[in-house]
This record gives C-alpha cells, structure tokens and sequence, in this order.
C-alpha cells in the first residue's frame, strides 16, 4: 500500500489520498452496515413480534416505518445546524455514533417500549452523525483539488459496502438464532465504526479539522451546566417525545373527517412542509429573474427526486413484505436479505455508468440533468412493472421467481445512479449563495418526505390478517397491483419530465 506525504498539504496520503479519508471510508462503512442492518429486519420484526397480534398490523408496521424514515432524515437538519454553530463535526460525530450503539443494543431487548425508545436513540443519533460525516470528507481536500471527487467516490462505496453486507449478516443471524441477535450484530457495527473515527483522531490524521467554530459556545454555561454537556443531556431528553411520536401511529380521526387517517408525524410534516413553500415562495418574491428561474428548477428537482426516493424506499417495507410472502427465497436468501440487493447493483454498476458519463461528455452528448432526472424516473417505473407482471409467472403456491426482485433491483438501483449523484450538486449550483444552505436543508428533507409517500403505499398495500404465516395467492394481486399503480404514476413522472427537459434546460441558463 502506497502511503507517502503530500508535497502540496504536507500530510501522509494512502494511494494519493488524504489518510483521513480511509479512517472515515471505514467510519461510514460501519455506520451504514449498523442502519441497514438494522433496517433489513425492521419491517419484519414489526409485523411478526411488535405488532404480531394486530389484524391490522400491516398498516400499524407501514405507519411507524414512515414515521421512523422521516424523523430520521429531519433529524440531520437539527444536527446539522447544533455542528455548525456550536459542536463542531468531531463532538457531532461522536454524540451520534454513542446514541445510536445504544438504541441499536436497546433493540435487542424484546420489549415493546424498549422498541419506541431504541429506534428513538437512533433517530436523534443519526441527526448529529449522518450529516457531518460527509461533510467531513469534504474538509481534507482544498479548494479545487482535483482530488476530491474520486475521494467522495470512494467514501460513499464505503456507504454500499456497508448496505450490502449487514443485511446479508444481520438477516442470517436472525434467521438462525433470533431478531435480536441481528439487532445486537447492528450495534457493534456502529461501534466499530467508532471506533474508527477514534483511532484516526488519536493518530493525527485530521489535523485541526473538525473541532468547534472558532466563535463558538460550547464551553459557555446554561442553567450552570457548560453547553457541551447541556446538548447530550438534551438529547437525551429529547428521546422519550421522539418514541411518543413513533408510538402515536394511529389515526388522528375516522375515514372522510378532518384528519383522515393522519397520525401526529403525518400532520407535523404537512405543516412543515406547508412552511417551507411558503417560505420558498416568499424568496422568489424577492429574488431577481436569473436566480427565480433557477431556483424554480431547484425546487423542481427536489420535488422529483422526493417521488424517486419515494418509490425506492419502499424495499425496506412493502417490497420486503412482498419478498416474505411471495417471492420463492427457497435456497438464495432471506426476506431481509434481499435489502442488500440495491447496494450490491449499486456497487457493480457506478464506475460502469460513471465511465458512461465521462464518454458521452468527451462527445458532447452528455444529457443534461432534467434529462437524466426524466430517464431516471422512467427506469424506476420500469422496475416496478417487471415487479406488476410477475405475479404471471407465480407457481401453485403463489411465489413469484427470485428474478423478478433480482432484474427490479437491477433497474432501480438504475435509476439512482442517473438522479442521485447530479442532484446534491445542481441544488448548489442552481440556489442563490445568500440561500445555499437553507436549499441544501430542503434537499436532506426531500428524504424525509419521501417516507410520507411510503407510509401512504404501505397503508394502501396493507394486509389484513393476524394469521403469521399469511401470503401466497391470499397477497399477490394486492401486491402487484399496487406495483403497477405505482410503475404508472413513476412513467408518468418521468415522461412529464422528459416533455419539460428543453423548457427545464433554458431555466437553468448556464448550469449543466
């Protein structure tokens, strides 16, 4: 292994890169193999143990998993923002990583409170984590160092590692020995990448990066207690209202009253996102003709990437039920195992489809991003129609062929690589610097929604029944119904976007 000093910066490199990057590869690994570990038997587990007596317990598992998905995108807006102005990323980093081992060890406690809690941990840890991790990948390259994309293409393979193995693990231990060994093996994969992080810090490997601002208040007091103490007893604090949201997952009134069938999180959403337009729309109000077209395409491309992230969600909560009840696993894999099939194309396809990229740009047919945004739309519903006719193809005990998941997989993991690598960056090339951050706060939020449209597919492809073992022919048109509906509203999405591209094209002006 190459490991020499960087004449320019003066630190030690591995393979050309800063050494911290490797530190952090690894930090990131283990922390997404602990989320999606843990994320891969969640649905399961929900269905078969939390809610197991439930004749509705499809419905109650559909509304705590959108729930539980959109606190935890809406956490890194909080967390984030605690980083930057008082915590700095290191003491993020840390907070977060400890919060979330505990509620991945609490989730090994077979107990319905322990449940809300643990996953209430998680959610408050990962809002200090997730979003400083990345952003410190960012600090060990300078301004324009050619570097720096090849070392965020490394970091997030890191990420797809990590989402590959834990379900492929954490599904076979608790196929094998039970759920909550599968949760606990999640827990020591967040520690491991803990410990990771600490180790690169004790060697020096990140400089004075990452350490509080400058002006911040950290070691200021609040009610005699110094603010760097004050923030984990808060978060703490914060974490029985958080499971109080999770638990509150019926319905705030009947079918046609006011509510409908919305829970508390439901409705803080709308609100928020109610907020935020108008929010979105006083800023055009103010802003000059360039910036109000470019900002509306910003706005457009978070909004179609929220129905992407939308749609593709759903293979830790209907599409594993579908997995479980009717795919024939006989001898490949486990329900939950199948999590790890996104990652798995993800990881063979992105240096394929980067290279593509590069290709077209060096013909000067690259497509530009509302173009990529519509394809990307368009294979995502394909994915889900390969999944619609597959019920054609099921066998006497109503189990469809694993290639149908396998060629789905295929096709979405796709449609990722077209949208989400373009995205992040156009929204800061398209919003006004005054604003960069608050449009960079929406995007993270897209994810955050997108679990609404989960939950409202995974009520509407609710089973109701209290029989364990329920699938078969007794699921399979709910199922693929559903998933065509679903194929329809994404080619429909992605060929209004094709319609658009040219329109979209001119209001970007000179961003690609």
């Amino acid at each position: 292994m190459e490991n020499t000093v960087n004449p320019v910066q003066d630190e030690p490199t591995i393979f050309g890169h800063p050494k911290g990057l490797f530190y952090l590869f690894f930090a990131e690994l283990w922390e997404r193999f602990s989320f999606y570990g843990m994320r891969a038997l969640l649905t399961l587990y929900m269905v078969d143990v939390i809610f197991e007596a439930l004749a509705d317990r499809d419905y109650a598992t559909a509304a705590v998993y959108a729930s539980y998905g959109s606190l935890v995108y809406a956490s890194t807006v909080i967390g984030g923002r605690i980083s930057d102005k008082v915590l700095g990323m290191r003491n993020s980093i840390f907070l977060g990583g400890i919060l979330m081992s505990i509620g991945h060890f609490v989730l090994a406690i077979e107990n319905d409170v322990a449940f809300f809690l643990a996953l209430s941990f998680i959610i408050v840890g990962n809002g200090y984590f997730k979003p400083n991790i990345s952003t410190f990948v960012g600090t060990l390259y300078p301004d324009g160092d050619s570097r720096k994309d090849s070392g965020f293409t490394i970091f997030y393979m890191g990420i797809n590692i990590g989402g590959w193995i834990a379900p492929l693990l954490c599904g076979w231990l608790a196929a094998t020995y039970g759920w909550h060994y599968g949760f606990a093996l999640a827990g020591f994969g967040m520690l491991s990448g803990l410990i990771f992080f600490w180790s690169g810090i004790k060697n020096g490997v990140f400089g004075e990066r990452g350490l509080p601002p400058v002006n911040s208040s950290i070691d200021e007091k609040l009610l005699g207690v110094k603010i760097r103490y004050m923030i984990p007893i808060i978060s703490v604090l914060a974490v029985p209202a958080v499971a109080f949201l999770l638990s509150s997952y019926k319905a705030l009134g009947a079918e046609g009253t006011f509510f409908g069938d919305q829970n508390i999180v439901n409705v803080i959403f709308k609100l928020v996102g109610v907020g935020i337009l108008s929010y979105l729309g006083y800023i055009m109000f103010q802003a000059t003709a360039d910036e109000r077209k470019k900002l509306f395409v910003a706005v457009l491309i978070t909004f179609f990437m929220t129905i992407f992230w939308g749609f593709h969600e759903l293979s830790g909560s209907v599409i594993t039920l579908f997995a479980s009840r009717n795919v024939d696993l006989e001898g490949i894999m486990s329900a939950s195992q199948t999590n790890s099939l996104n990652s798995m194309w993800i990881i063979i396809l992105a240096i394929p489809i980067s290279m593509l990229w590069t290709n077209l740009s060096k013909k000067n047919l690259n497509p530009r991003t509302p173009y990529k945004f519509g394809l990307g739309l368009v294979i995502a519903g394909i994915s889900f129609y390969v999944l619609a006719i597959s019920g054609n193809s099921a066998n006497e005990s109503g189990l469809v062929p694993f290639t149908y998941l396998l060629l789905m997989y295929f096709l979405l993991s796709i449609g990722e690589l077209f949208m989400s690598p373009v995205g992040l960056s156009k929204i800061t090339d398209l919003s006004p610097k005054r604003i960069v951050a608050f449009m960079m706060g929406v995007w993270f939020l897209s994810s955050a929604f997108a679990f609404q449209v989960v939950g409202f597919i995974g009520k509407q492809l609710a089973i109701e029944s209290t029989e364990k073992n329920i699938g078969g022919f007794d699921t399979l048109s709910i199922y693929t119904d559903g998933f065509l509906l679903i194929a329809k509203y994404a080619l429909g999405a992605g060929a209004l976007v094709l319609l658009a591209s040219p329109f979209i094209k001119k209001l970007m002006g000179n961003v690609h």
